[in-house]
């Protein structure tokens, strides 16, 4: 008779890790960085699966930068609606092209945003297959 094949990871028994409550404190910080439950951070670490952290620190400088450039376009236009006489040369097309480039900037915002916060839980694939080519993905939610 063949061994009844498990449909769940739920339906199989888990594994005990005995370690001090410093050691757990430090992986369920670990596990909350990455976005994955205790469990799921484990199995990916005992598996030799990449584990990824939820924010790209290099994205978010990224994000802080354009949140920069928004204030500065914000702060121009509060200027010169403000003085109720324009600066010379600068017109209704000057406001507008000013709009255009915040909304940009805010697409630009959200886009970086979408690839710097990853989903809190991706799925990990069946043993023996590739979490990254099954069940990630990097371009966003």
């Amino acid at each position: 008779m063949k061994p009844r094949q498990k449909t769940n990871r739920k339906d199989s028994p888990p594994i005990k890790v005995y370690c001090f409550p410093d050691e757990r404190e430090t992986i369920e910080q670990q596990a909350r960085s990455t976005g994955l439950s205790k469990s799921s951070y484990l199995l990916r670490v005992g598996m030799g699966y990449p584990i990824r952290s939820i924010v790209d620190h290099h994205q978010v400088e990224e994000l802080v930068k354009i949140n920069g450039d928004l204030g500065r376009l914000g702060g121009l236009l509060k200027l010169w609606l403000s003085n109720g006489k324009p600066a010379p040369g600068i017109d209704a097309r000057t406001i507008r092209e000013t709009l255009t480039k915040i909304d940009r900037t805010q697409d630009q915002m959200v886009a970086l945003m979408h690839r710097v916060l990853r989903p809190q839980a991706d799925p990990i694939s069946s043993p023996g297959t590739n979490p990254r080519t099954s069940s990630q993905k990097d371009d966003g939610p």
